[in-house]
């Protein structure tokens, strides 16, 4: 019976020191300690930062209003912020221009263009900055965007991939899927979470859900016109 008991006391202490030594991160053959939390990707992150965008619409004193380089500028800047832009769209006119009257003329061709590129008059945001000391006091124009930033690759060159004493991951492992990743993320600012998401179609739910009922297909139906071909640029 004491025999029983000593090997019972012996295997527990065994099992400890099996446990313990699977999420040790010191030698070979164990098993790393951040295999227990998350996944291999989770192990490469992808950043995300704040940027703040910045045109400067020149005037011109011997002008009445924007010249059309100008105008195109704006115009171009615009499409961004209506593709990436976050928060208001900050325009700044001077507070001591050298001509007043053009540069409140230049305020309102910006408003007017960013009506017409679909930026309501609630999300721009007037301002004013202090000129003195400059050669030229433009018209400038902000929006805050987000950029992806990929995670720092170990070099392979550093790695020894013939160490096959331990089963672990290489530390490159999934860190060339997050960095495609972050290259090719349209918004980064989703890995930030938050944004609402629009309102499911209810009627097309309602007639996918009779069709299914009905035993009917769901799929799209495809017209004649409709069409696929294979490549066949590899035989």
């Amino acid at each position: 019976m004491m025999m029983k008991k000593h090997l019972l006391i012996g295997a527990a202490f065994s099992a400890t020191l099996v446990i313990t030594g699977c999420q040790s991160n010191g030698s070979a053959g164990h098993v790393p300690a951040e295999y227990f939390s998350g996944t291999t990707l989770d192990r490469n992150p992808i950043g995300v930062s704040q940027h703040t965008e910045y045109l400067e619409v020149q005037m011109d004193d011997r002008d009445n209003q924007l010249r059309v380089a100008e105008l195109m500028k704006v115009r171009a800047f615009l499409d961004d912020y209506t593709d990436v832009g976050h928060g208001p769209l900050v325009v700044s006119m001077p507070h001591k221009a050298s001509n007043p009257q053009l540069a409140v003329g230049a305020v309102a061709e910006v408003r007017q263009l960013a009506w017409e590129a679909g930026v309501g008059y609630e999300k721009l945001l007037g301002a004013s900055y202090n000129a003195d000391g400059r050669a030229s006091t433009p018209i400038i124009m902000a929006f805050k965007t987000y950029k992806a930033i990929a995670p720092k690759c170990t070099s392979l060159a550093q790695i020894d991939v013939t160490n096959a004493v331990s089963n672990s991951d290489l530390p490159s492992l999934g860190c060339a899927v997050r960095t495609n990743m972050a290259a090719m993320i349209a918004e980064p600012s989703d890995l930030l979470g938050g944004r609402e998401l629009d309102e499911g179609d209810l009627d097309r739910r309602s007639r996918q859900l009779e069709l299914w009922r009905n035993g009917e297909t769901s799929a799209a139906v495809r017209s004649d016109a409709e069409s696929a071909v294979v490549s066949n640029a590899v035989n």
